[in-house]
């Protein structure tokens, strides 16, 4: 498997905390301790993920072809359904994403569909379902899917005032964060975001690229917010790829649809001789021995 690296930026940014007792420095430390920590692990996925498609125990299988490293500085926006550019895929690659998550009736059937083909995928998740599920997503994590951010609840950003949806931002951020790793912070480990409906302003998309989030959005999906069967959904997706020949699609893991059709789909992949790229975000720059 081929690892791509488009480039690196480091930002960082403060994380509020309300403590103001003699215990504040000492929690902080242990914070940026924690962060750094998921931080380097995130940064070694890309080698993980070489590793698992390599030892994937099935030859048939249509595995993951490579690993695309992405950072904002690079491309802050992706996805021709709502920005100019998109990720730099080749003909016959796609790249799989999954929003609403996680949800236990149906996300480990996805869970299992992917692991059967040896394919690695994204999965932008919902700050409050990821808080009472913990369990599954870290097994998402586990098995070495990368995790996005999609707000806490859900809501329609475009209609509230900058501020309340930034705020809405950083506390699916910070839900993720303990989820995974067992304490809050609004400085994401993987600093991908996908706009709920996808509905942007410009404030919130300049807010995100300071930050240095990338934002993505999609090149085509399969509609599956509209009630259809798994059989006519195939037929969709199959078509519209077969128009476009590459791109980064999207799904929905809670609808139970996108999970009975996709080990079917994940065969037309194979089938057609489509290739599967994961992407990953960039890792901590090293400077003199330090991770910056």
């Amino acid at each position: 498997m081929e690892e791509t690296r488009l480039s690196y930026r480091c930002t960082h940014y403060p994380i509020g905390n309300a403590l103001r007792n003699a215990k504040y420095g000492q929690l902080r430390m242990i914070g940026k301790f924690t962060r750094l920590l998921g931080t380097i692990a995130v940064a070694s996925l890309a080698w993980a993920v070489a590793a698992q498609a390599t030892e994937c125990a099935r030859k048939d299988a249509l595995g993951t072809s490579r690993v695309l490293t992405v950072d904002a500085g690079t491309y802050p926006r992706v996805g021709r359904k709502s920005f100019p550019q998109t990720l730099p895929l080749q003909d016959h690659e796609v790249v799989l994403t999954f929003d609403d998550g996680p949800w236990p009736g149906t996300t480990p059937k996805v869970l299992a569909a992917l692991a059967h083909e040896c394919v690695l995928a994204t999965f932008f998740v919902i700050g409050k379902p990821a808080s009472e599920h913990p369990e599954l997503l870290r097994r998402i994590a586990a098995q070495g899917y990368t995790i996005g951010h999609h707000t806490w609840t859900h809501r329609n950003l475009k209609y509230m005032k900058p501020d309340a949806a930034e705020g809405e931002i950083d506390k699916g951020i910070a839900a993720v964060e303990k989820a995974l790793y067992g304490a809050a912070a609004m400085t994401p480990s993987t600093p991908f975001f996908r706009f709920p409906f996808f509905e942007m302003t410009p404030a919130t998309l300049d807010v995100l690229q300071r930050r240095g989030i990338v934002v993505f959005g999609a090149d085509l999906w399969a509609s599956d917010w509209n009630r259809m069967t798994p059989q006519q959904e195939l037929k969709l997706i199959a078509d519209r790829l077969a128009a476009d020949r590459k791109g980064i699609i999207l799904f929905h893991d809670p609808k139970a649809q996108t999970a009975a059709m996709l080990p079917a789909f994940l065969r037309y992949l194979r089938a057609n001789r489509y290739r599967v790229v994961h992407v990953v975000p960039a890792g901590p720059k090293i400077v003199s021995g330090k991770a910056q």
